[in-house]
């Protein structure tokens, strides 16, 4: 494997309440926290929906692209000098995406769609499906973003060899997943790191939103052998993580499971 290894990536995990349908209060909250950041970060990740909540309401608090949301996230991350993602609704020429903004400081942007469409409340009636896996690169290291639900579908997420390295070495999540479902939220983020042989992330957010949903966070950093690195539950917190890509590196040489992983291709 290449041994070409890049520096330690510092991350930040903002578990936070959030303003129902609100972008405006949202932003001013988030700005506020993120302008205090008492240490320097390579990546800042924020929860799902983070401008609004986990609404179906996408017609009403929908925004196209390059307009309020992804301006404050480009000006965010120029000023804090990392990384700064997470999930907002956009309408995309008429269709309608639970979409994830990823703004470099130097103000490039890329996207992720959400896949899986949470259809007990109704996501699929209302917007449309991702059809695209993305991995971004970031100071060397390769990151595969995934939204909420997507944790419940491992095919989606599969990481694999691709020459001499595999295809991503974080995988994170940011998620409005709600407190009675939240064991399986621990379960398969940890087994995500596990069975991918690749640090693993989920931002989750707390509170209660407008239909009385209530969430707990369990926000959580997991390295390749699914060891808990750092965790938040029940109150707003944000998260300093740093993960190194040196070890993983080695574990995969010295534990190879990748070598027998069965091949197949998404459909």
């Amino acid at each position: 494997m290449n041994q070409n290894t890049p520096a330690p990536l510092k991350i930040a995990l903002v578990q936070t309440d959030l303003y129902w349908k609100n972008k405006t209060a949202n932003m001013a909250m988030l700005e506020e926290k993120l302008m205090n950041l008492d240490q320097d970060v390579d990546l800042i990740i924020l929860p799902e929906m983070f401008t609004t909540g986990f609404t179906m309401d996408a017609q009403e608090v929908s925004e196209p692209m390059n307009l309020d949301t992804t301006k404050w996230m480009k000006q965010m991350a120029a000023r804090t000098n990392a990384v700064v993602t997470g999930s907002v609704i956009i309408n995309d020429k008429g269709k309608y995406f639970n979409r994830l903004l990823w703004l470099s400081p130097d103000g490039n942007i890329d996207v992720y769609d959400k896949r899986h469409l949470f259809r007990m409340a109704d996501e699929d009636a209302h917007f449309d499906m991702g059809l695209t896996r993305k991995v971004f690169e970031w100071k060397g290291w390769k990151i595969m973003p995934q939204i909420c639900y997507d944790l419940r579908f491992p095919v989606w997420s599969r990481n694999k060899m691709e020459g001499d390295e595999m295809q991503y070495d974080l995988i994170f999540y940011v998620a409005n997943w709600p407190s009675p479902r939240i064991s399986a939220w621990d379960i398969l983020l940890q087994a995500r790191a596990v069975e991918n042989l690749s640090y693993s992330i989920g931002v989750n957010r707390i509170g209660q939103d407008g239909n009385d949903v209530p969430y707990c966070g369990h926000s959580a950093a997991y390295n390749f052998k699914g060891e808990r690195l750092s965790y938040a539950e029940g109150s707003e917190d944000i998260l300093f993580v740093e993960l190194d890509l040196h070890t993983l590196r080695e574990y995969r040489s010295k534990f190879p499971a990748w070598m027998d992983g069965d091949r197949f291709e998404l459909k």
